[in-house]
């Protein structure tokens, strides 16, 4: 861990304690629950160690979709997505996009990447190759599907800073959107997760 990331994990419940005092936390919400055009299971991604995952065995599950990075001041929400999956993980699967989109904090390769989430945060939940998740040419499949209406249903709203959080029920529909500031380990999170 760089001396930035050691100070960054420090950092973290401080900003997180900090967010509790804000009340511009996004969190989006499919209530009138949209169907998608696209199905969510026709998607797929290829992870890190080079295998392709299939969002088809994904059926019966929730999946919480997040575009983390190495040097951010929520890279610490590694570790309460780490506890997420560990008490969810026979119902919840949690992939994690690595990508370098907000102000160049994920600039090492997949190799890197799965080194430092093991040895810092102990992740054991798959994480995909690193991938582009803002709008434009280069955009992964997923995250487009992810901020479009024609292919999702209903949402547009892309990561708005890294440690965005999409959740997809057991049907394969698109349900949330949760801004960075939300931890994973959020009740309003474990809530929607149970729900």
């Amino acid at each position: 861990m760089t001396i930035r990331q050691t100070i960054l994990k420090w950092l973290y419940p401080l900003l997180m304690w900090g967010r509790k005092k804000s009340t511009g936390d996004k969190l989006l919400h499919n209530e009138n629950k949209t169907a998608a055009p696209v199905s969510f299971y026709s998607l797929s991604a290829v992870l890190n160690n080079g295998r392709p995952l299939s969002f088809e065995s994904l059926k019966g599950k929730k999946v919480l979709l997040v575009n983390t990075a190495s040097d951010c001041g929520y890279t610490a929400q590694y570790a309460d997505l780490q506890q997420l999956y560990a008490l969810a993980k026979n119902n919840l699967a949690i992939i994690a996009f690595p990508a370098n989109d907000f102000k160049a904090q994920e600039t090492g390769s997949d190799a890197e990447i799965a080194r430092f989430c093991s040895v810092n945060y102990g992740v054991e939940f798959p994480l995909a190759q690193k991938a582009v998740v803002v709008k434009n040419n280069a955009q992964h499949p997923v995250y487009r599907w992810l901020t479009t209406p024609s292919l999702n249903g209903w949402n547009s709203q892309a990561p708005t800073w890294n440690f965005s959080k999409y959740l997809i029920n057991e049907e394969g529909l698109l349900t949330h959107f949760f801004d960075p500031a939300v931890s994973p380990l959020d009740p309003v999170v474990r809530n929607a997760i149970r729900g």
